[in-house]
């Protein structure tokens, strides 16, 4: 009988060991997917005053300010639904829209000059880096939740607890590759 209690207690302790790992992935997850959050907000919060400083120079160049502006608020959309997937194609039409509004910036040099453009660029530039570098940190703690719930004796313990698969955030083909400066110019 002692014997059966010895086994019933390590059976148990080995399954809280497992649970408490799958909580910690999980957790990791969303811990950096917050992350993400925090910096796509601040990107949102500084894309209207380059907006701003750029229609004081480029009058012509009002469609690319309003898709830059379209695309900001289809990621805020995407942000407040949840969706990694719809973020991730919000994601990508706003950094071709920053890269089409960049390009075009390269044609006034009253603009490019500009002291506030030139804060607001770096600034923008450095939060497209931070979000590059968070969106891999999540994408490695997605993946490895995934991996475990996947994974025999770990898979036991999250289907009794409905521990689920999370969401790659991922991008299109148009994003990935390489921009054609020519074509920004045509």
């Amino acid at each position: 009988m002692l014997i059966i209690l010895v086994i019933l207690g390590l059976l148990f302790a080995y399954g809280a060991v497992l649970y408490n790992n799958l909580v910690a992935l999980r957790e990791n997850v969303k811990k950096n997917w917050a992350n993400i959050d925090v910096l796509l907000k601040q990107r949102h919060d500084e894309l209207p005053k380059l907006v701003e400083t750029c229609k004081q120079y480029m009058g012509y160049e009002q469609e690319t300010l309003r898709q830059v502006m379209e695309a900001r608020t289809r990621v805020s959309q995407a942000q407040q639904s949840g969706s990694v997937d719809e973020l991730g194609k919000a994601e990508s039409q706003l950094r071709l829209g920053l890269g089409n509004l960049f390009a075009v910036a390269e044609q006034y040099p009253d603009l490019k000059a500009n002291e506030s453009f030139q804060h607001l660029q770096k600034r923008i530039t450095g939060l497209e880096e931070s979000i590059a570098d968070r969106r891999e940190f999540y994408n490695e703690s997605v993946n490895l939740n995934n991996i475990r719930i996947a994974q025999f004796p770990d898979m036991i313990i999250a289907n009794l607890f409905n521990f689920e698969d999370a969401e790659l955030l991922e991008f299109t083909e148009e994003e990935i590759s390489d921009v054609s400066m020519k074509a920004l110019f045509e």
